[in-house]
């Protein structure tokens, strides 16, 4: 639902830029587009974006260069760079929400990538993976049936099982019209 909501608003601020007079849009279209963009984690799109914004609306729009600097900080990869820059500023109610939606979305692709490319990792690197302090962050991960070792401080993520999509791999695909091509052929 969130994201459906999310892309109608992305759509409906894509034409206000297009459709705007003099070909500069309001400060807040650019800002809740940007936004939107590190969003969706499309970092390409927020990089065209903010070399769009004419450098009048730049220099006049502080929060603007708040939500870029949270850009710069996801497209190094740099988790901790990215909950300091999220959780240094107090945004505006027209990207508030969208903000912190983009704070759970990065954290959901850094658990999902510490269950993914670890066996073991130290807490602390979860913590700063994910932003959360320490003991939060030990408790989620005993939550979320991860092993925590309390001495060492080091964490075991489980990693999920793959969901089989029901599709059949195009190796199977070539053995069954094989197996078919010969069975007409006899």
């Amino acid at each position: 639902m969130v994201s459906s909501n999310i892309e109608k608003l992305a759509e409906d601020l894509e034409k206000q830029e297009l459709e705007a007079q003099n070909g500069i849009a309001s400060p807040q279209v650019y800002e809740q587009l940007l936004a939107i963009y590190l969003y969706e984690n499309d970092l390409c799109n927020a990089k065209y974006l903010w070399k769009r914004i004419p450098a009048s609306v730049k220099s006049s729009t502080p929060e603007l260069n708040n939500i870029w600097a949270v850009a710069q900080h996801m497209w190094k990869r740099d988790f901790p760079g990215i909950y300091k820059a999220l959780n240094a500023v107090t945004w505006s109610d027209g990207v508030a929400n969208i903000m912190k939606q983009v704070q759970d979305r990065v954290r959901n692709r850094s658990v999902d990538l510490i269950a993914q490319a670890y066996s073991s990792i130290t807490l602390d690197t979860v913590s700063a993976m994910t932003g959360l302090p320490p003991d939060i962050c030990a408790t989620a991960c005993v939550e979320r049936g991860w092993q925590v070792e309390a001495d060492t401080r080091m964490v075991h993520p489980v990693r999920p099982t793959p969901q089989t999509s029901g599709q059949t791999s195009s190796e199977d695909q070539l053995y069954k019209l094989t197996d078919f091509v010969s069975f007409l052929e006899n």
